[in-house]
């Protein structure tokens, strides 16, 4: 090992950090020092009553021990060691309570961290100004300090094997701080590291945090691939009819209006659930859902694809998130059909008491391709969105044909 190599811990800029730590440690146990201080006192003062001081103690112990028990003195270590320590230690759960063994694991490491920190600081606080006065010795300067005095068989003669001594005990010191510091944070994720249900808790976040950015994602997918879909359609037909049909032309530019808005209010919800929630900032526009169906189908016709809708039932009784994904799953149909389908497209949609059935049919151009069956986002977006629901979905060519099922289970609303 090189020189380099061995006084490498003394300066790194690690070593400062965790003698920052160490040294907070001392801070907040010097409110307990004064406590045992006075106690230490007032058992030795025979003119105050010993059960008036038990008394006290025991009040003063329990309001001391409280802290280290306290799910927010593990959260500020926690933060103390990820930031002082460079120790990677994941946040509490939002909500959780620590059980039992994790606030006998904080407790520990609190108390460890302040009867460290106090060593630390009252060897710093004698030690340090010591070694100084032996250095400084060396020069010429406080040579009465040392005079007066020595360290073990060392008198104030001994000026080199002062300034030696004050060198040691200055770059023990440095290796104290750094061995402690490392300690302290190899045994930081042991005592203050996630409990397997807050590990559990986290996972569960972490799933639900994805599953609605997927839910977003197939938001964004299925209401602006639709309305761009309409809006390509009709614009390549009113420009084969440009000079034709003026008046196939206003209503194709009507539907790319409408069918554009409609996709800006989508777009404008599920940014608005990106955006940090805000009480006073409500999102503005609702989810589509199969009242809106309707309109849906209207969107379709008006890029000329012939659409048959047929429904049974009310669709009021089926539960919003149900609504919700048989609106998407509908939508992303007749999409497809629009881009690959060849004739017409019939939309079965049966309300019955506990399940929603859909089924989309239509012909596609070349049967002997897989078409929309290529495996895009679309399909996978219907197949998340029935899976999350407990459904059943078949999706594939049949024949010469194509063909969408889906069965989403529910309770009827009342």
């Amino acid at each position: 090992m090189t020189l380099r190599a061995a006084l490498a811990p003394l300066v790194a800029g690690t070593t400062w950090r965790r003698g920052v730590f160490l040294l907070l440690g001392g801070v907040l146990a010097l409110p307990y020092g004064i406590l045992a201080v006075i106690f230490a006192q007032m058992l030795a003062d025979s003119a105050i009553p010993r059960p008036l001081v038990y008394i006290l103690l025991v009040i003063a112990v329990l309001i001391a021990v409280v802290p280290l028990l306290l799910d927010g003195s593990r959260v500020l270590e926690i933060a103390a060691v990820r930031a002082l320590l460079g120790v990677d230690l994941p946040e509490p759960a939002p909500g959780h309570h620590g059980d039992r063994e994790t606030r006998l694991r904080s407790a520990l490491w609190i108390a460890t961290h302040l009867i460290v920190g106090a060593l630390v600081m009252i060897a710093l606080i004698s030690a340090l100004p010591m070694a100084l006065a032996f250095i400084a010795q060396q020069f010429g300067i406080g040579v009465e300090v040392t005079s007066r005095g020595g360290l073990g068989p060392l008198d104030g003669q001994d000026s080199g094997w002062l300034a030696l001594t004050g060198v040691l005990l200055l770059v023990g010191l440095g290796y104290a701080v750094a061995g402690l510091g490392a300690l302290a944070g190899s045994m930081a994720p042991v005592l203050l590291g996630p409990a397997p249900a807050e590990r559990i808790a986290a996972l569960e976040a972490q799933a639900t945090r994805l599953a609605e950015r997927n839910r977003l994602a197939r938001e964004l997918h299925d209401s602006v691939g639709h309305a761009l879909t309409v809006a390509t359609l009709q614009a390549g037909a009113a420009r084969e009819v440009l000079d034709t049909d003026p008046e196939f032309v206003r209503r194709a530019l009507t539907a790319i209006e409408d069918v554009g808005r409609t996709a800006m209010d989508d777009l404008d919800h599920v940014l608005g659930l990106l955006r940090e929630n805000r009480r006073d900032r409500p999102v503005v526009a609702p989810q589509r859902t199969l009242a809106d169906l309707d309109r849906l189908v209207t969107d379709a016709r008006a890029t000329g694809l012939a659409v048959h809708a047929h429904r049974a039932g009310d669709p009021t009784r089926v539960p919003a998130a149900v609504s919700r994904e048989g609106y998407r799953i509908v939508q992303e149909g007749l999409t497809n059909a629009a881009r690959h389908g060849h004739g017409p497209v019939t939309v079965r949609l049966d309300l019955h008491p506990d399940a929603l059935e859909l089924e989309l049919v239509n012909a596609v151009r070349h049967p002997d391709r897989a078409g929309p069956g290529r495996g895009g986002r679309g399909l996978d977006g219907m197949r998340e969105r029935v899976l999350l629901l407990g459904g059943r979905l078949t999706v594939g060519p049949d024949g010469d044909r194509w063909l969408i099922r889906a069965r989403l289970p529910y309770q009827e609303t009342r």
